[in-house]
């Protein structure tokens, strides 16, 4: 298994409650954004901050040394690990709004 598939499942497995419960306010989220929008940004900061943690351990040592030009990649890849788990968690912090201002005004051809 390549080492940043081996870092979601430790990082998964090093921190169940949060996932846990990120995963059922992440179903939910899915489901309805609206409504859930509140308590999946609550959640969601916390698990972002796990996710940016386990990201920096996997890359730390590859930034330094000759393999620095893969470190961008392999950062790549771990989040795109973290997004087949949990598809929306790049909508994190994300406000959503319904302007239901806008309308379509009728255009009077017959002056």
């Amino acid at each position: 298994m390549p080492k940043y598939k081996d870092y979601v499942q430790k990082m998964m497995e090093d921190n169940p409650e949060v996932f846990d419960e990120f995963k059922i306010i992440h179903s939910k989220y899915e489901l309805d954004p609206d409504t859930n929008q509140t308590e999946f940004n609550r959640v969601g900061r916390i698990v972002q901050e796990v996710i940016r943690e386990y990201e920096n351990r996997l890359c730390r040592n590859t930034e330094r040394g000759m393999y620095s030009k893969f470190s961008a990649s392999l950062a790549e890849k771990f989040q795109n690990e973290v997004r087949k788990v949990f598809p929306k968690v790049d909508d994190i912090g994300i406000i959503i709004q319904n302007d239901k201002s806008f309308e379509i005004k009728k255009i009077n051809l017959k002056n």
